[in-house]
C-alpha cells in the first residue's frame, strides 16, 4: 500500500494526520497487529505496514462484489430495483425485489438470492462479474476468490474505497454511490441504505468484524481488519478515523 508519506501527488488532506496519529493510538492499544487504512479519493494517505499480500476478506463479499455487480446492472438498466424478483425469472417470495433485499434484508440468505439474480441476468457466475466489471477496471488484480472464500491485498481495498469518493463513473456510477449512501428504509429502523447503514460523524459502514467506512462530507474512508473480535475497538477506530479535530 502507498501511503501519503510516500507519495509527492497527493494534496495535504486536513485532519488527515490526526486521525491517523488517533487511529495508531487506539491501535497500539488495542490491536498492533490489525490491518488498517485510512484515505481520500487520490488513495490512501496512512495505514498500517505489511507485505501487500491477501488477505481474508470474504466478511467484505457483499460490499465487494455483490453490491457493485448489482450496481453496474442497474447502470445498464438491465435491472430495476423496485421490479420483483420474480419478473426476471428468479425463484423469490412475492413481491420480493432488489430494493428491499439490499436495504431490509441482511444476511446470507438475501445475498444468495441477489448473487442468483445477478447470475440469471448475465448468464456468468458472480466471481467473474465482480473480476470483469468491478475488479479489473480499478486495478485490483489481487482481489478474487480462492478455496471459497474472498482475498483481496490492502492496497485493492483503498482503490476500491477511493473510488467510492471519487469523481469517476466507471465502473460504479456517482448516481448508484450516492443512492446507496442515503436513507432507504423511511421511519423504519434500523435505518438503512442500500446494503451500506449510516454511522455516527456522517459516515456510511458495511462489515461488523473486518469493516469499511465511508464519509463523503469528509471526503474520507478508512478501513479496518483486526485479528481478532474488534468489540469496543470498532468504534474505537471510527471515532478516531472520523470524528472533527477541535
Amino acid at each position: 500500500m502507498t501511503l501519503q508519506s510516500d507519495r509527492t501527488d497527493v494534496p495535504e488532506v486536513p485532519g488527515a494526520a490526526e486521525a491517523a496519529d488517533r487511529i495508531r493510538g487506539v491501535l497500539q492499544a488495542a490491536d498492533p497487529e490489525a490491518t488498517w487504512a485510512v484515505g481520500g479519493p487520490d488513495g490512501p494517505y496512512a495505514g498500517s505496514a505489511g507485505d501487500g499480500a491477501p488477505l481474508d476478506v470474504d466478511g467484505l463479499m457483499p460490499v465487494l462484489a455483490l453490491w457493485p455487480v448489482i450496481g453496474s446492472l442497474v447502470a445498464e438498466e438491465a435491472l430495476r430495483l423496485h421490479t420483483p424478483l420474480t419478473a426476471y425469472g428468479v425463484e423469490a417470495a412475492a413481491g420480493t425485489t432488489a430494493h428491499h433485499l439490499l436495504s431490509h434484508s441482511t444476511g446470507p440468505a438475501a445475498h444468495t438470492a441477489l448473487t442468483r439474480l445477478a447470475e440469471h441476468l448475465t448468464g456468468s457466475p458472480l466471481a467473474e462479474l465482480a473480476a470483469t466489471r468491478i475488479w479489473h477496471p480499478l486495478g485490483m488484480t489481487g482481489t478474487g476468490f480462492a478455496d471459497g472464500a474472498l482475498h483481496a491485498p490492502p492496497a485493492d481495498l483503498g482503490r476500491f474505497l477511493s473510488h467510492l469518493l471519487s469523481a469517476a463513473e466507471h465502473p460504479l456510477t456517482r448516481a448508484w454511490i450516492t443512492e446507496s449512501l442515503r436513507i432507504r428504509t423511511g421511519e423504519l429502523t434500523p435505518a438503512r441504505g442500500l446494503l451500506w447503514h449510516p454511522a455516527p460523524h456522517g459516515t456510511w459502514a458495511y462489515g461488523e468484524s473486518q469493516t469499511l467506512w465511508l464519509s463523503p462530507r469528509l471526503h474520507r474512508w478508512a478501513l479496518l481488519l483486526p485479528t481478532h473480535p474488534p468489540g469496543p475497538l470498532r468504534t474505537a477506530f471510527r471515532e478516531a478515523a472520523f470524528t472533527p479535530i477541535p
